[in-house]
C-alpha cells in the first residue's frame, strides 16, 4: 500500500503538467469551438436554404462521426491527401489535436446554440423590428443575451465532455495528461496505481469545471443570483 501511494506521488508532477497541458488544449479548442459553433448555430436558422444545408451536413458529420476517426483524418489522412497531389503537408501535434477537437465541439455547441436561440420568444424579435432594430440589432441585443443564459449547462456539458475526450489525442503521441500516464506506465509497469492517478485528476478537473459552471449560471441569471444573495440583517 505505502509502495503504491509513493509511486503515485513520484508521477504526480508529471501528470499534473499533462492536466495543464490538458486544460490549455480543452480551453483553446471550446473558444475556437464556440466561436464556430455560433456561426454554425445562427446560419441553422438562415432562411438561405444552401447554407442551411451546407451546415446541417456539417454538424451531422462531426455528430455522426466517432472523434477518434477524426483525428486520424486530420493528423494522416490530409497530409496523405495533400501528398496525393504533389504537396507536402505536414500537422504538428498540438496544431492537430485543436484542429481536431475544434472542429467537433463547434459541431455540438452549433446545436447548442440553435436550440438555445429558438427558446426565445418569438414576440421578443417581432418587438424589437416594431421598434426599427435590423435583425443583426435584433440578434445582438436582444435575443443572443437571452439565449445565452440558457446555453449555459449545455455548454459546461459539452466544455466537461471534451475535457476528457482530449485523451483520445494521445493516440497520435500528444502528451497530455493520459498520454503522461502512459508514458509513466511503460516506466514503472505499475498500471493500476498510474492510472488510477490520472482517473482521479480527471476527476478532479471535472468536478471544478462542474463548480464553476454552475456558478457561472447563477451569476448570469438575475433571479438565481437574487436568491443566492444572504438576506441583511436589520
Amino acid at each position: 500500500m505505502l509502495q503504491s501511494l509513493n509511486i503515485i506521488l513520484n508521477a504526480l508532477p508529471s501528470l499534473l503538467t499533462g492536466a495543464l497541458v490538458t486544460l490549455q488544449i480543452t480551453l483553446l479548442s471550446v473558444l475556437l469551438g464556440m466561436i464556430g459553433g455560433s456561426l454554425i448555430g445562427i446560419t441553422r436558422l438562415s432562411p438561405i436554404m444552401p447554407l442551411r444545408w451546407a451546415t446541417r451536413a456539417y454538424v451531422d458529420f462531426f455528430r455522426g462521426t466517432p472523434l477518434l476517426v477524426q483525428i486520424f483524418m486530420i493528423y494522416f489522412g490530409l497530409p496523405a491527401l495533400a501528398q496525393s497531389f504533389g504537396v507536402t503537408l505536414r500537422f504538428d501535434r498540438l496544431l492537430a489535436a485543436v484542429v481536431a477537437l475544434s472542429l467537433n465541439s463547434a459541431a455540438y455547441i452549433g446545436e447548442i446554440v440553435r436550440a438555445g436561440i429558438q427558446s426565445i420568444e418569438p414576440g421578443q424579435a417581432e418587438a424589437a423590428s416594431s421598434l426599427g432594430m435590423s435583425g443583426v440589432q435584433t440578434m445582438r441585443y436582444i435575443i443572443f443575451p437571452q439565449a445565452l443564459r440558457r446555453m449555459i449547462p449545455p455548454l459546461g456539458n459539452e466544455f466537461i465532455t471534451l475535457l476528457k475526450d482530449t485523451s483520445l489525442v494521445a493516440v497520435i503521441g500528444f502528451e497530455e495528461l493520459f498520454r503522461r500516464g502512459q508514458l509513466i506506465v511503460a516506466d514503472t509497469y505499475r498500471a493500476f496505481e498510474i492510472y488510477t492517478a490520472v482517473a482521479l485528476v480527471y476527476l478532479v478537473l471535472t468536478l471544478a469545471s462542474s463548480q464553476f459552471f454552475s456558478f457561472l449560471e447563477v451569476w448570469m441569471n438575475p433571479v438565481k443570483r437574487q436568491k443566492h444573495k444572504p438576506l441583511k440583517s436589520s
